[in-house]
């Protein structure tokens, strides 16, 4: 993982050689005590690095959760894709853990060379094969990336590659088809969202995946978990056990967060924009003249 980084330009110290110091203005922000985020999948054109980075900046934390495939080793094997934008995200990652934010990265099936670096710091981030959190109420939550509950990824690794590239091809259409979209002034929607909602095959896949992992928290003596893997951003009770999965940084750009009493609540980058801009359309009360 160090030589990856190193790779990159970027010094495990917290800036890369060259870098200004970021400014941290308090206006705008909302700091939260947790926040989990996943599959943002870094070196791929579908990654969503700007968006994230502008999240990350509004909303500062005291535990911040990587949930698996931060950096997608699959697709950089295949062909190298790193903008700046992937690498103000690296850099904004190791400033958070430098500025007292606990950052734990938790490594997935596309960044599985991570793994051989369980128990070791970079930077300040501490590399765990999973954790749990223990929330401001006292409830206790497995942090585990989940692609040990995805048969496909166990028991057939070449059919997920296989998977893998025909999801590449999926969002490369679903770029195109936005960039249509943005043109003609219509917000962000995602085919492969589209699709996985609409194939029965696939909806069977999430439900059973989510009740596994649900499962596994529960016969572990812990009130719930919190994982990634699939890309659907979801929170329910399944038996009695709390199931929270983070979404992605490539689709749903959403993240799970917990409040400074203890509630959880996933978050929307694009709500959070809409929100933002009907606070900024609203018309100002007049001024008094005196």
């Amino acid at each position: 993982m160090r030589t990856t980084f190193d790779a990159l330009g970027t010094n495990w110290q917290g800036l890369a050689p060259g870098a200004e110091e970021e400014v941290d203005h308090a206006h705008g922000t909302h700091r939260y005590r947790a926040v989990f985020i996943s599959d943002i999948h870094l070196g791929t054109a579908g990654c969503q690095a700007q968006a994230l980075l502008e999240f990350l900046k509004h909303h500062p934390s005291d535990y911040l959760y990587l949930v698996g495939d931060i950096v997608d080793g699959w697709q950089l094997r295949r062909r190298w894709f790193w903008p700046q934008a992937h690498n103000d995200v690296v850099q904004k990652l190791l400033r958070s853990a430098r500025k007292g934010s606990r950052v734990v990265f938790i490594p997935g099936n596309h960044d599985e060379f991570a793994r051989g670096f369980v128990g070791h710091h970079f930077g300040g981030v501490e590399v765990c094969e999973d954790t749990v959190h223990t929330t401001a109420d006292g409830r206790t939550l497995w942090i585990t990336h989940g692609d040990y509950f995805d048969g496909v990824i166990q028991c057939a690794k070449w059919l997920a590659y296989l998977g893998d590239n025909a999801y590449e091809f999926t969002l490369k259409l679903n770029r195109y088809l936005n960039s249509l979209r943005a043109r003609m002034g219509l917000p962000y929607w995602s085919l492969s969202a589209y699709l996985k909602h609409k194939v029965k095959k696939a909806l069977n896949y999430v439900t059973d995946f989510e009740v596994a992992v649900a499962a596994e928290a529960r016969s572990r003596g812990h009130d719930g978990v919190v994982c990634g893997h699939i890309h659907r951003a979801e929170m329910r009770t399944i038996n009695g056990t709390l199931y929270c999965n983070d979404g992605d940084w490539v689709e749903s750009r959403s993240a799970l967060v917990e409040h400074m009493d203890g509630r959880l609540e996933l978050v929307y980058w694009d709500d959070v924009l809409s929100s933002q801009s009907r606070e900024s359309s609203a018309p100002q009360p007049m001024g008094v003249v005196a």
